[in-house]
């Protein structure tokens, strides 16, 4: 049984990458989305057992969609991937709710994270 993901990213280049990664370790990619507010509806919609969110974006930024995203589904599975590495913005996003902080580019680490998750 795959497990499903949304991807958010405002790069398609990201969104691309995560989900060639993402597939070619047997998750499925269900839903992409460009803002975080696209994200929060997609997870409303979709509800995946995974979202890979980015802080930076537009409209709504990472940590407002993960906020809002939490709000409709507390047990929601999020994990933050960018590449703002600095302390605040990680201890923020782990003490919001999400379930881990990838640093773009480091995607090795990715797989590990989900596959630690469903676990």
């Amino acid at each position: 049984m795959y497990k499903t993901v949304i991807v958010a990213d405002d790069s398609m280049f990201m969104r691309n990458l995560l989900k060639n990664l993402l597939t070619a370790n047997g998750y499925q990619v269900i839903a992409e989305a460009s803002d975080g507010s696209n994200a929060v509806s997609l997870y409303k919609e979709k509800s995946p057992d995974i979202v890979i969110l980015d802080l930076i974006m537009p409209i709504m930024n990472g940590l407002d969609a993960l906020k809002n995203i939490l709000k409709f589904d507390p047990k929601a599975k999020v994990i933050i991937c960018s590449s703002m590495g600095q302390k605040s913005f990680i201890i923020d996003a782990l003490q919001i709710g999400a379930k881990d902080f990838i640093i773009k580019p480091y995607f090795n680490k990715l797989i590990p994270a989900l596959n630690k998750l469903f676990r």
